[in-house]
């Protein structure tokens, strides 16, 4: 198995990465060995695979394009297909449609979201559709200035794409079909003013969705109708424990994939919180939050065979392996690390 890193490569964002990093996956003992560094690209800040694993697409964080490679299944190292514009600012997050033909990404500075077809040999077409957000922003006078999208993931069943928007403190839902997006009815749920919704996760029953608040560090759990592509809050908690008084944001969020446990970071209390997951109502329960290792961990990865996680420290350059309790959820550092300049995203192929 192999994995592909992200990072942050430019000046303005006080980087030190280089471009996107192969590591191979030591799924016994959760180690990295490095196989590639594909350099001179700027900020490759989230990636995505196609479902087979031939084709590695990127966004370029702070420009307006995004980048499709071939993999070599043997070897795992990368070759640039070619480059497409989204016809937006700072592309944040890009996601694949079931089928494998559409790439629909979040521009999150120019508030708009861009869908571009997919060819059979894994190269990007041109922009086909370009909706452009709009509404009320929120209150927070520095990080809501206007709509920003910030993540767009399919559901489970491909029908609806699900939008938290941090800048109107909403979390928007949009209908794909044939390749256009369009809202669907209800279009929206409100979320708490200045929270800003950043990214967005399913349970692997379907009926549940959990969002990660950015900016006032909360987790909002959902009943979601597949039927209509409708969030219903059920419950918000906390990601830092109530003894953390200082300023730390959210960032990352994902369920593991037997459903008992949702892991959250956060930015400022440098951690992983860890919530256990009701089986029969999906509502959370607070567990712990475990230090990163590092500083500033803006993602974190879950091997697929659920035994360890990978927390990218973008601003210490690390990213440390937790070995998962497969009963309590709780993370245990193993000791294993690699350097990596700012790293932001990971994503693995077998």
């Amino acid at each position: 198995m192999f994995a592909y890193v992200g990072s942050r490569t430019t000046r303005e964002r006080n980087a030190r990465g280089e471009g996107i990093s192969v590591f191979k996956v030591d799924q016994q003992n959760g180690t990295l060995e490095p196989v590639q560094l594909l350099k001179g690209l700027v900020n490759p800040s989230f990636l995505t695979l196609s479902r087979d694993g031939r084709f590695l697409y990127t966004v370029h964080g702070d420009m307006s394009d995004i980048s499709a490679f071939s993999v070599d299944r043997d070897s795992g190292q990368l070759t640039l297909l070619n480059r497409q514009s989204t016809q937006g600012k700072n592309p944040v997050h890009l996601a694949l449609d079931p089928s494998g033909r559409y790439m629909v990404v979040s521009n999150h500075i120019s508030q708009s979201l861009a869908v571009l077809p997919v060819n059979p040999d894994g190269s990007l077409g041109e922009l086909t559709q370009l909706l452009v957000l709009a509404g009320q922003p929120g209150p927070h006078r520095i990080e809501q200035p206007f709509p920003k999208p910030h993540h767009n993931p399919f559901d489970p069943a491909g029908r609806f794409v699900i939008v938290p928007d941090k800048g109107q403190d909403k979390i928007l839902s949009y209908r794909f079909d044939n390749g256009r997006l369009a809202p669907a009815e209800p279009a929206f749920v409100a979320t708490r003013e200045s929270s800003g919704p950043r990214h967005l996760t399913f349970h692997p029953m379907g009926d549940w969705a959990y969002a990660i608040n950015e900016l006032d560090s909360t987790v909002t759990s959902y009943r979601y109708d597949a039927s209509q592509g409708a969030l219903q809050p059920q419950q918000v908690l906390s990601t830092l424990p109530s003894s953390f008084t200082g300023n730390s944001r959210a960032s990352e969020i994902a369920v593991t994939a037997d459903g008992r446990f949702l892991y959250a970071s956060n930015r400022g209390f440098d951690s992983i919180a860890v919530f256990a997951i009701d089986a029969q109502s999906g509502l959370l329960r607070f567990v712990d939050a475990i230090p990163s290792g590092g500083r500033t961990p803006r993602f974190f990865a879950i091997t697929p065979n659920g035994r360890f996680m990978f927390a990218l420290n973008e601003d210490s350059d690390s990213i440390v392996t937790f070995a998962i309790d497969q009963q309590r959820g709780v993370l245990e550092a193993t000791g294993a690390q690699v350097c990596s300049g700012s790293p932001v995203c990971m994503v693995f192929s077998a």
